[in-house]
């Protein structure tokens, strides 16, 4: 089975937590891979990486779960500081290089997953585009903006960084605060007509412990998110990708046309996901096995 790819940031969360300062390997990117990894897909994460302590956890951490590492040698391992909010929400202070070595999508990838600070910041977003530029035209394309307006302040930039990715992508997934920073005038509707427009076959916005709101050309539903005790938020958006990812590639062919049936199925799987993660402390993705059996039939046999 050849990997999915993903390509962009990996570090570690720097949490501050009322018991104390803890650390964990992080960044959306290496999130998802470790999440479809985890859901039986073969996956390889495509990074920027220190030879030092931190990097050496997040290869860890990663080889744990059987994701290879192809990572461009930069100085320093990239951190967040995390502050954990009353509502078991984050924030962030970043400290990042972000720069990549040419990156070439072999004949027979499935799948190339791209987003968050890694589809935005230079220099290495400009290898980002040309990846998906390039890839063999069979190869679909995911894409979560995962926005972090402290690091990327200039909505307009942002914006004309992500056109030509959107332009790729077959599946888009947002937030809806993500939604809310890029488009303070539209509509969640409107917002997933956009993406649609832009080429998208699947949109999809997550509205935290609501559920999520998904459309095709064909259809759209919203659906709850399960009911769960919430340790912390971080990663639940990234298990929602791995997830929806996984239940796409599952499917065997392009996500086109979907109905409302198969939406609520792809949405059912990937609120499963987030709702396990976001059950205990930390970025940490199910495996099928914690899944219940309607969202693990999702994946196949």
């Amino acid at each position: 089975m050849d990997p999915v790819i993903v390509i962009g940031e990996a570090l570690v969360d720097v949490v501050d937590r009322p018991e104390g300062r803890v650390e964990h390997p992080g960044g959306s990117p290496m999130n998802v891979a470790v999440g479809v990894a985890r859901l039986g897909r073969a996956a390889r994460l495509v990074c920027a990486l220190g030879d030092d302590d931190h990097g050496g956890s997040i290869r860890a951490h990663v080889g744990a779960s059987d994701v290879e590492v192809d990572a461009t040698a930069i100085e320093r391992t990239s951190t967040a500081v995390a502050t954990i909010g009353d509502d078991g929400g984050a924030s962030y202070e970043f400290d990042l290089d972000w720069r990549l070595d040419p990156v070439q999508v072999p004949v027979g990838t499935p799948l190339v997953h791209v987003g968050s600070i890694g589809a935005v910041l230079e220099p290495g977003a400009r290898t980002v585009l040309e990846a998906l530029r390039t890839r063999p035209t069979d190869a679909l394309v995911s894409l979560d903006p995962n926005v972090r307006p402290s690091i990327t302040p200039d909505r307009d930039a942002v914006l004309a960084t992500l056109e030509p990715l959107f332009a790729e992508a077959d599946v888009i997934k947002l937030s809806d605060e993500d939604a809310a920073w890029l488009w303070p005038d539209r509509s969640v509707d409107q917002v997933l007509d956009g993406l649609l427009a832009h080429g998208a076959a699947l949109a999809a916005v997550t509205l935290g412990g609501s559920g999520c709101a998904m459309a095709s050309a064909r259809a759209r539903t919203t659906v709850p998110a399960p009911r769960v005790e919430v340790a912390d938020t971080i990663g639940a958006g990234d298990s929602f990708m791995a997830g929806l990812l996984a239940g796409v590639l599952a499917r065997g062919s392009a996500p086109t046309g979907l109905d409302t049936d198969e939406l609520g199925r792809l949405a059912s799987l990937a609120l499963a996901c987030a709702a396990v993660t976001v059950s205990r402390p930390g970025a940490d993705p199910p495996v099928r096995a914690e899944l219940d059996t309607d969202a693990a039939g999702v994946l196949g046999a």
